[in-house]
């Protein structure tokens, strides 16, 4: 069952190879996007945002499921794709070493997603109460950090594990984060954002009506 959840939304945003000014979604129409693995949630979203908006994810455009995650970020440096789906902070990396312009957050754009979340086996939440609201102090407490704190403040705790990102591209992507409201202000997941979950999964193929499981099955609500 889920125990805590962290983030509001799918955390990617979109890179263009192209600088465009007052973009839409419909200037990926006939385009080349590197939308990540087929099932993911960023994809998932991806494609959900475009259906919403009139676009057809399968034939308007060719979104190429086959590059690794991992591998992204340097397919569209090479060359592959118009356009990529990047998380923080490697959108940031790719728009200050000039090979892209960041253009779109998939998250805002695809809406509120119970996107990180926490769970456990229900047998081992019952047998260890305590640790379980442990972690979720814990996590509410970091929830409390990043919404009473500044970009440079959340940057400079964090530093140390990003070595290889430098404190203006961790101030940047922070705030990014801020501004389409990312983290949820506790750990409480409401039903409507886990059933506009399953309404993306559906879209995408990925669920069937007769494989739901109802809200009160999967998290605690109290």
């Amino acid at each position: 069952m889920t125990f805590a959840g962290l983030t509001n939304k799918d955390g990617s945003f979109l890179v263009s190879r192209e600088k465009i000014d007052n973009f839409t979604l419909k200037d990926l129409i006939g385009k080349n996007v590197i939308g990540g693995r087929q099932g993911g949630m960023p994809e998932m979203t991806f494609e959900m945002s475009l259906r919403e908006n009139g676009i057809n994810p399968k034939t308007d455009l060719n979104i190429d499921t086959s590059i690794a995650f991992a591998a992204m970020q340097g397919a569209f440096i090479g060359g592959t794709g118009d356009f990529v789906t990047l998380f923080e902070p490697n959108a940031t990396q790719v728009e200050n070493s000039g090979f892209g312009y960041v253009i779109a957050s998939v998250g805002e754009l695809g809406g509120n997603v119970p996107y990180t979340a926490y769970n456990a086996r229900k047998s081992y939440i019952e047998k260890n109460p305590k640790i379980i609201e442990g972690f979720q102090r814990a996590i509410n407490k970091g929830l409390e950090y990043v919404n009473t704190h500044s970009a440079e403040e959340i940057a400079t705790s964090i530093m140390s594990y990003f070595p290889d990102t430098s404190k203006n591209d961790l101030i940047s992507a922070i705030n990014r984060y801020k501004k389409i409201n990312a983290w949820k202000e506790n750990i409480k997941i409401s039903e409507q954002d886990y059933t506009r979950l399953e309404e993306i999964m559906k879209a995408s193929g990925e669920l069937k009506d007769e494989e739901r499981v109802s809200y009160d099955k999967l998290f605690i609500t109290d």
